[in-house]
């Protein structure tokens, strides 16, 4: 696994649709856009020097579930490949 840490920047809504049974229903979309950490912490700084510049843009039709996100707070973005997380469920015993 691989652990970047993120600020997010920006939180725009936007009018967006979908469909149900044939039938336009608006709704509320909201972008968010991440950047990578540069200073602030001894922390960032690490992270800064192995992950100097990246971003991410998430685009989500759940609005409750954005609400969850604070511009200018800072977040982890774990990185680990299907396989590794497969492996990890493998494990747990059901």
């Amino acid at each position: 696994m691989t652990r970047a840490k993120f600020i997010l920047m920006s939180k725009t809504e936007q009018l967006g649709y979908t469909y149900k049974d044939g039938k336009s229903i608006p709704q509320v979309n909201v972008t968010l856009r991440f950047s990578a950490v540069t200073s602030g912490s001894d922390e960032n700084k690490a992270f800064f020097a192995s992950t100097p510049s990246g971003e991410l843009n998430l685009n989500l039709v759940n609005k409750e579930h954005a609400d969850k996100f604070e511009l200018m707070k800072e977040y982890y973005l774990d990185i680990s490949s299907m396989e590794e997380e497969q492996a990890i469920i493998d494990d747990i015993p059901f």
